[in-house]
């Protein structure tokens, strides 16, 4: 750790011991349920009094994500959405995180609202309910009425929620950096993480960013009855409240087989299905997080949308490669998939190709011969990630969130039809998708992007040609070369070198009785004793990353 973090510590000291005594309870957990300890296990138990001794490793990882508090629930949410980083086991269990958060009290929301809107409560609206309809993780909503009679919803920050994420921020950046120097946690790439973290808390803590994209899916689906994103209110919205429209329905957590028949709860799974499939393949930006509580039944049949803190964005140039993807795994063909996971992974060095080709060959031999009505999409991409992740491939956060959505996105539309298929509704887009790709704007389009390329190319390289000349009859020209995973050995030979020295030195010094003596040359000896030491852990550590004489 820098010694630029030691402030940090001080500062946030009272958050790391908070932190440390809820590892540790879920540490000790652990211990005593391994080394099967009877006593005291009843003591070890969760806020909702569960008894942790029997819950899983994985588990004791998310109930430790939750205790901790909103900044800790969304990096468990950013790795729930990379099983090619944590496995399949891990990312299956931090997406049961929940995000509910102790409502702030009736004279702190209302202090914070007169304070954002700059007038009372009063002025802005007819009636402010202060009792909160629901709290998460970040803020909370409350019911009120314009002064035109309007029902509208009022989302409000926690009091104080910025600085916990700031103190849990650093914290978690400390953290990201000493596990680069733990061999167990460098797969993991917790810095990458803690990034995206980073981004992702700035976009949920601004609500004029939610504002934004609310209307911005709002502009993309105006003239779709079928759809309904609420009203926003800019006037009496700032960075830390948010007022929208008041959605009247019925969300589809809620819905049972008594409210609807099941045809109709078929009809509405494939018309949520076929909103988000609309998001990704043609608008490139989509809801993140459609769990059925953010989906509403709206009367007249119509689909509303809730919570825009979470949104994906698909580029032209990755959502093509998403789409290969999807096209590759849809059509069975192997060959495709694998050089679509090279083009848009990042590979390890020393990746095998070939064995690579093989079990994604495999892969698609094991789905090739089930129906679309039937095709078990979570199952594949399960697999896919699995063999991803075997490989140390390390997907775009862009592709590995997509996944996600489409995995949630099947969840939630089985619970109203057990028998729907994710893959069934995404085959009629291979035909959309290929004629996009032969579209003649979209030909021209990208005949101009490489024209306008050239151009940049043409007016920079006789300039950068020009300089590097000069540099070389100037004698200034530099190669700087970087010798990857070299370090080890040489430090290891020159161990080996020194330890070899001494242990001749010392050998010197004993068969010559040089003083002093005690029955043998003290100086000598200890040298000897030395030397050992040194050549068995120059042994161990060439144990540890392979055997001398083992064979490739």
């Amino acid at each position: 750790m820098k010694i630029s973090t030691i402030p940090q510590l001080y500062r946030n000291l009272h958050r790391w011991r908070e932190i440390l005594a809820v590892l540790s309870k879920y540490g000790l957990a652990g211990w005593a349920s391994r080394l099967g300890i009877p006593f005291g296990t009843h003591l070890l138990r969760n806020r909702q009094g569960q008894l942790l001794v029997n819950a899983s490793h994985e588990e004791r990882i998310r109930l430790a994500i939750e205790e901790l508090g909103p900044t800790f629930i969304k990096l468990g949410q950013v790795l729930s959405t990379r099983p090619d980083q944590v496995g399949l086991a891990l990312a299956d269990e931090l997406s049961l995180l929940q995000q509910s958060l102790p409502a702030d009290a009736p004279e702190v929301v209302l202090a914070l609202v007169e304070k954002e809107l700059g007038h009372p409560v009063d002025e802005c609206f007819r009636t402010f309910d202060p009792e909160p309809v629901a709290s998460a993780s970040i803020g909370q909503v409350h019911r009120a009425t314009l002064h035109d009679g309007t029902v509208v919803a009022v989302k409000v920050q926690h009091a104080g929620i910025e600085k916990r994420v700031r103190v849990d921020l650093e914290i978690l950046s400390g953290l990201a950096q000493l596990s680069e120097r733990v061999p167990e946690w460098q797969p993991y790439r917790l810095r990458s993480t803690m990034a995206e973290l980073q981004r992702m808390m700035r976009r949920e803590l601004d609500f004029d960013r939610e504002l934004r994209n609310q209307e911005q899916f709002a502009r993309l689906f105006a003239d779709d009855p079928k759809v309904v994103v609420p009203r926003t209110y800019p006037e009496l919205s700032t960075g830390r409240v948010l007022t929208m429209e008041w959605l009247d329905g019925e969300k589809l957590s809620h819905l049972t087989a008594d409210q609807q028949s099941e045809e109709e709860r078929a009809g509405y799974a494939r018309q949520g299905a076929a909103i988000y499939l609309k998001m990704i393949f043609e608008h490139g930006f989509y809801h993140a997080d459609p769990h059925p509580g953010n989906l509403m039944l709206l009367p007249g049949g119509a689909i509303g949308l809730l919570d825009f803190g979470m949104v994906g964005r698909l580029e032209d140039s990755l959502r093509e490669q998403v789409e290969d993807l999807l096209v590759a795994i849809t059509s069975h063909d192997s060959r495709r998939l694998t050089s679509v996971v090279l083009r848009i992974g990042t590979t390890p060095l020393g990746l095998d190709d070939v064995a690579l080709a093989t079990d994604l060959a495999a892969f698609v031999e094991q789905y090739a011969y089930q129906s679309l009505d039937r095709f078990d999409l979570t199952g594949a991409f399960h697999e896919f990630m699995e063999i991803v992740r075997r490989y140390g491939i390390l997907l775009p956060s862009s592709v590995a969130l997509l996944i996600k959505v489409l995995l949630m996105l099947e969840g939630t539309a089985r619970l109203l039809e057990p028998d729907f298929s994710l893959m069934e509704m995404i085959e009629p887009y291979r035909g959309t998708i290929l004629r996009r790709r032969l579209s003649p704007l979209r030909q021209a389009r990208k005949l101009r992007n490489l024209g306008s390329e050239l151009e940049q190319l043409a007016l920079i390289a006789p300039r950068r040609l020009r300089e590097i000349l000069e540099q070389v009859q100037r004698g200034k020209f530099d190669v700087h070369l970087d010798h990857r995973g070299l370090e080890p050995s040489v430090n290891r030979l020159v161990l080996g070198m020194l330890t070899s020295a001494l242990f001749l030195g010392s050998s010197l010094l004993v068969s010559r009785d040089v003083w002093p003596l005690q029955g043998v040359s003290m100086p000598g000896a200890i040298g000897v004793v030395l030397s050992a030491l040194l050549g068995i852990r120059l042994l161990r550590a060439i144990r540890k990353s392979g055997r001398l004489d083992r064979r490739e």
